[in-house]
């Protein structure tokens, strides 16, 4: 365990007793990191095959009396990760140390206790990776968040060709052989929605031909191996090829080079932009800091988070169908275009999103290292943790926490309606998936996600086209640790 820390900022009570700023007790952090080597290698056995992420934690969670601020070793760890030791924050309040860029610093830390190498991409750091106190994460931040904004208006448009090449598939798939796999088609057409939203111009698939989504997933697989489970049978295989050794850069280097000579082309006026008016990014840092922005934040998130949304829609059944199917064709009458200003105005449709997010956060974790001593807060006790140590935080566990969300576990449509309690407004602040709360704002000084309101938008707008296109639909749904394989058996076209 780590030494107590002397200059935490503490006061003392009468009887002696060290208390928080707020006046919580100041409590010694529990958990153990075990014996080098042998134990993260346990640990990571233990939260990939024996137990599961959430048990892994709920476990601990119980073993040291329900607190929610623990020491306990992350995985990839041997030999991947130099460090496996890191202080889990597991609930809603000392979760907030995460979204505070004023206590941890986060460079280098995206995916937690181990960094991809930077061959991957092309040599550079990219913005996810940078602190949100380096100068060159403001810079660059900049140039994304002018990206997303002017180009917000293309959305709409962008994602109705991706969803009706994915349900005209679908529709084509159930009449001639019956269930059709959504997880499929998501990866084969949002990555044409990804690129034509932000850049317009060819297709990747036109551009790049039919094996263009593969390469994107090849690239996303070498940086993500060491977090990947249950992907490789049998278990001890897959710990062998995934955790153990990081794959090496030079086997994607082609498809690399590939995506990059695509997006130097699709991105042209981009570049050519900030070379005008950002003199201090290199033109190819740039290029390759947008690759990965499209790929891995845009695509990557929406391959994970629109399974789970539509996995939400298909277990709540038909009721919450019909209303969302009255909703949507109440806003746009038949015929009509779904738009950006159009979703805007439906509140149901807004509530699933945002409940969906807060159920399953497209990135589940976030990790920080203190910048100085600080004292973590959870909602019974404080906790002191020092300089240069690990921050870690499951974030499931936090939007589910059942001290903030009544019923937390459970999928409640209408959880954040205006005006379906007094505290929608305030609940929402505990929905940070996108790195900050969610009624907060991206920023060049801040690591919120820059792309935070284009997520929401096409969240909604995949409810709103589903709507008014089928009156309601039916769908299997298969649990894997990054995200559900959702399998349509019926859909049900619009009577109206």
């Amino acid at each position: 365990m780590a030494p107590p820390i002397e200059n935490s900022g503490a006061a003392e009570a009468a009887g002696g007793e060290k208390l928080s700023p707020s006046g919580l007790p100041i409590r010694e952090i529990p958990g153990r990191y075990g014996v080098p080597f042998i134990s993260p290698l346990r640990d990571r056995l233990d939260y990939y095959y024996f137990q599961g992420a959430e048990e892994y934690f709920r476990s601990r969670i119980a073993r040291h009396g329900g607190a929610t601020v623990l020491r306990v070793n992350m995985p990839p760890g041997p030999f991947i990760s130099g460090d496996s030791r890191v202080v889990a924050v597991l609930d809603a309040r000392s979760f907030r140390v995460l979204l505070d860029d004023s206590s941890v610093d986060k460079a280098d830390t995206l995916d937690g206790t181990y960094m991809p190498s930077l061959a991957l991409f092309g040599g550079y750091r990219p913005l996810a990776f940078l602190d949100a106190a380096d100068l060159r994460h403001a810079e660059i931040k900049r140039v994304v968040m002018n990206l997303a904004t002017a180009r917000m208006h293309h959305v709409a448009p962008a994602f109705r060709s991706a969803f009706a090449a994915v349900f005209d598939a679908v529709d084509a798939g159930l009449h001639a052989s019956g269930p059709v796999e959504f997880n499929k088609l998501n990866m084969k057409h949002m990555f044409d929605f990804i690129c034509t939203a932000l850049f317009g111009g060819e297709p990747p698939s036109k551009a790049m031909g039919d094996g263009a989504e593969t390469k994107a997933v090849k690239w996303l697989t070498f940086q993500l191996h060491p977090l990947a489970s249950k992907v490789v049978k049998p278990w001890p295989l897959e710990d062998l090829l995934l955790h153990t050794f990081s794959l090496p850069p030079f086997l994607v280097r082609r498809d690399y080079a590939n995506l990059t000579a695509y997006f130097a082309a699709a991105a042209a006026a981009v570049l050519d932009d900030a070379e005008k008016n950002h003199p201090g990014i290199p033109r190819d840092e740039l290029l390759h800091n947008l690759v990965f922005v499209a790929i891995f934040n845009a695509y990557g998130g929406f391959k994970i988070f629109l399974p789970h949304l539509v996995k939400w829609l298909a277990r709540a059944g038909p009721e919450l169908h019909a209303r969302l199917a009255d909703e949507v064709r109440a806003a746009v009458p038949a015929g009509g275009e779904i738009t950006l200003t159009a979703v805007d105005r439906m509140p149901l449709v807004k509530s699933v999103v945002w409940e969906a997010l807060r159920m399953n956060p497209p990135v589940e974790f976030q990790y920080g290292r203190a910048r100085r001593d600080i004292v973590v807060e959870s909602h019974d006790a404080a906790y002191e943790v020092r300089k240069g140590e690990m921050v870690f935080g499951y974030q499931p566990l936090a939007t589910r926490d059942e001290r903030v969300f009544d019923r937390a576990g459970e999928f409640i449509p209408d959880r954040f309606v205006v005006g379906a309690d007094d505290g929608s407004s305030r609940l929402l602040e505990h929905v940070v998936w996108s790195n900050g709360p969610e009624p907060g704002t991206p920023a060049e000084g801040n690591k919120q996600c820059p792309g935070k309101d284009m997520v929401v938008a096409v969240g909604r707008m995949m409810v709103a086209e589903l709507f008014r296109r089928y009156d309601t639909f039916a769908a299997d749904v298969k649990e894997l640790p990054i995200e559900p394989v959702v399998t349509f058996t019926s859909l049900t076209r619009s009577s109206g």
